[in-house]
C-alpha cells in the first residue's frame, strides 16, 4: 500500500475517492462516507443528504479539533462512529463506510470474507471483524464499531449495514476498502461453482517473501515506440480498472519493446492513477533508475524469454475468472465460438509457479494456449499486442461470468469436437 507524503487537500482526496466508489457502483447515491483525520486533529467527512455521484469538493465538511463545523451541510449522521474510531485507534487517519453489495451480502448473513483467498488480500485487509447490529447515527454503533477497531481489527463488517475500514492514510484505507469487497465478492461467486481452496501460512508466506533484484539503469532517451506502448499501457490499465478487471492494489501490464526489454507496471502504485512515465522499463536484469518494477517482473521476463510471439502479458484478478483459480473446478471456455478462438484451451497453472524462480511460469502458456488460470491468484493471458492481451483478458471474464450464470439455470452445453475441428478450419487455428 501507498505509504508517501501526502500533498492533496483533504477535500480533494475525499470528493475523488467518493466519485470513484460511486462510479465502481460500490455505494449508492445516500450511502456510505469517507473521513480524513488531519495533522491538526481536525475531521474532514462526506455532508449528509448530498447526492454522492454529484459531490463538489465544498460540499466536503470540516468538524474542528474543538467541535465547531465548517461547511455548508451537516456533517455525516454517521460521524459519531467516525469519530469513535479515531479515538480508538491514534494511528488511523482515514476511515471508508460504504455499502457494497458482497460485503453487505455477508453483513446480512453475519459473516465475514476469508481473505486467505489470495496473498494481497490477506495482507493488505489485516484483521477482520464483525460489528453488532445498533442504530445507524447513534453512539451505540459508535461503541459496537470502535470496539473491533480497539482489538486491532482493520476491516469491520457491521451487521445489516455494510462495512468499514480504515487505514494509516487515504490512499491505505481505500485499497484495503477495495480489496475486502474483492475478496468477498470472488468468494461469492466462488461459492456457486464448487468448493473453495484457502492459502495456508506457507503459501502466504511464499508470495509475502518473493522479490525481484534488477540493477538500477539509466536508459537512453524514449523512442517513439517506447513513449506509443507507455501510452497505451497506460489507456488499458486505467480501462481495466474502470471494468473492474483490475484492482488498485492487484495485477500487473506489460509491453515488449525489443528482444530483452519490456515495461511493465511498478509495484505498489495504484493501478488507475498511474501515469505514461510510471511505467518501468526493463532490460535484462537492468531497470530504469528510480523506479520499482512489478514484484511479478520476473515471471514476465520468463514468458517473453521463452515465447518470441508474445508482446503483451497481463497478470490480473476478474472476479468471475478469478473464482474459477480459488476452486478446483475447470474454466472450459468451448462455450462459444469467440471464446475458443480468442483463448483456446485454458491452463491451470498450481499455486505460487508464478513466484518460482525456475521461469516455469512459461511453460502455461504458448501460441495455442494464450490464457492460463493461476491457482488463488487469478489469471495470466498473453497477446501479440497491448490490445490483444487486453481484448482476450476481457473475452475470458465475459467467458467465465457466463459460465457461472448458466450454472444457475442449468447444464452448460459445450461446443463438441466436429465444430471446434470447424472453428480451426474456418479461422486457421493451429
Amino acid at each position: 500500500m501507498s505509504h508517501s507524503r501526502d500533498v492533496q487537500h483533504p477535500r480533494d482526496r475525499i470528493m475523488q475517492t467518493m466519485d470513484r466508489i460511486y462510479r465502481y457502483r460500490m455505494t449508492t447515491t445516500s450511502g456510505g462516507n469517507l473521513s480524513i483525520r488531519d495533522s491538526e486533529g481536525n475531521i474532514w467527512i462526506t455532508p449528509a443528504r448530498v447526492d454522492k455521484g454529484n459531490l463538489t469538493r465544498n460540499d466536503i465538511i470540516c468538524v474542528r479539533a474543538d467541535g465547531s463545523v465548517d461547511g455548508p451541510h451537516p456533517p455525516s449522521s454517521e460521524f459519531p462512529f467516525h469519530k469513535a474510531i479515531y479515538e480508538a485507534r491514534p494511528d488511523v487517519k482515514a476511515i471508508v463506510h460504504a455499502h457494497p453489495v458482497a460485503l453487505v451480502a455477508f453483513s446480512i448473513c453475519r459473516g465475514t470474507p476469508d481473505t486467505r483467498l489470495f496473498h494481497q488480500a490477506h495482507s493488505v485487509c489485516g484483521k477482520v471483524g464483525f460489528a453488532p447490529y445498533a442504530c445507524p447515527g447513534t453512539e451505540a454503533l459508535g461503541v459496537s464499531i470502535a470496539k473491533q477497531f480497539e482489538d486491532g481489527c482493520d476491516s469491520v463488517i457491521l451487521e445489516n449495514h455494510g462495512v468499514v475500514v480504515a487505514g494509516e492514510d487515504f490512499a491505505s484505507a481505500f485499497q484495503r476498502f477495495e480489496a475486502f469487497e474483492f475478496a468477498g465478492k470472488t468468494l461469492i461467486k466462488a461459492k456457486q461453482i464448487g468448493e473453495v481452496r484457502y492459502l495456508n501460512d506457507s503459501q502466504l508466506d511464499q508470495a509475502a517473501h518473493r522479490s525481484v533484484d534488477f540493477i538500477s539503469y539509466e536508459p537512453p532517451a524514449a523512442t517513439t515506440r517506447e513513449q506509443e506502448l507507455r501510452r497505451q499501457l497506460c489507456e488499458f490499465v486505467r480501462r481495466g480498472c474502470r471494468q473492474r478487471l483490475l484492482i488498485s492494489t492487484e495485477g500487473s501490464f506489460s509491453a515488449r519493446l525489443k528482444d530483452d526489454s519490456f515495461l511493465i507496471t511498478p509495484t505498489q502504485r495504484d493501478r488507475e492513477l498511474l501515469r505514461a512515465e510510471d511505467f518501468v522499463l526493463v532490460k535484462g536484469e537492468f531497470r530504469e533508475y528510480g523506479k520499482l518494477a512489478s514484484r511479478a517482473a520476473n515471471a514476465h521476463r520468463a514468458i517473453y524469454e521463452k515465447h518470441p510471439h508474445v508482446q503483451a502479458i497481463v497478470f490480473a484478478h476478474p472476479v468471475n475468472a478469478t473464482a474459477f483459480s480459488v476452486t478446483s473446478v475447470p474454466l472450459d471456455v468451448r462455450t462459444i465460438p469467440e471464446s475458443y478462438v480468442f483463448l483456446r484451451d485454458v491452463a491451470r497453472a498450481p499455486y505460487g509457479v508464478q513466484y518460482s524462480g525456475d521461469k516455469s511460469i512459461a511453460d502455461y502458456v504458448c501460441s495455442r494456449n494464450p490464457a492460463a488460470i493461476l491457482e488463488n491468484d487469478g489469471v495470466l493471458v498473453t497477446g501479440t499486442t497491448v490490445l490483444d492481451a487486453f481484448d482476450r483478458l476481457e473475452v475470458l471474464e465475459s467467458t467465465a461470468e457466463a459460465v457461472i450464470n448458466a450454472k444457475a439455470i442449468g447444464d452448460v452445453s459445450v461446443m463438441q469436437q466436429d465444430v471446434i475441428d470447424e472453428l480451426c478450419e474456418q479461422f486457421n487455428l493451429s
